[in-house]
């Protein structure tokens, strides 16, 4: 059962990293999205949209993650607690991460020589957003990771996927 001490000491860890993170890419996209808005300085529209895309999904992020944090301290045994909806919650997440920090880092080519670069307006902004989204990226992995793990002892267990995350 020491995995269970882990889990409740982890969880609300990496769930607060995942949300210090989100929103620090929170104020980062919405600060730019503001600029694009109002001074149209976006070197193209996929830029635009791909910033607007990384606001949505920082909001997603925070939200969701906060709602699995209050779920898991108030009641660790209900279904939104589960190894399927935290699966279920994650996996979309990861799915939205890994579209808006890959799609960024495509249109910035792979991240930007803020001394070289003419062309992008707020380079260090934009590198920060494509930095911070890979860093949110890679913490909803490792939190999928350690949810599958979890998942896999509770099936050997005979709760199945609709087991609580951890041992009550």
């Amino acid at each position: 059962m020491a995995f269970d001490t882990h889990m409740r000491r982890g969880h609300p860890i990496v769930f607060s990293l995942i949300i210090f993170f989100s929103i620090i890419e929170l104020a980062i996209s919405a600060w730019l999205t503001s600029r694009f808005n109002s001074h149209r300085n976006y070197f193209s529209s996929a830029e635009q949209d791909r910033t607007r895309f990384l606001l949505f999904t920082s909001l997603w992020t925070i939200v969701g993650s906060a709602l699995y944090m209050v779920f898991f301290f108030v009641s660790p045994s209900s279904v939104i607690t589960s190894v399927a909806s935290h699966i279920f919650f994650l996996v979309l997440t990861w799915i939205f991460w890994t579209a808006g920090a890959a799609s960024i880092t495509a249109a910035l080519g792979g991240g930007l020589n803020c001394r070289t670069q003419v062309v992008f307006v707020y380079c260090g902004q934009l590198n920060a957003l494509e930095g911070f989204a890979w860093v949110v990226w890679i913490l909803v992995t490792l939190a999928i990771l350690v949810v599958i793990v979890r998942g896999i002892q509770a099936a050997r267990r005979g709760d199945g996927m609709r087991g609580p995350l951890v041992g009550v």
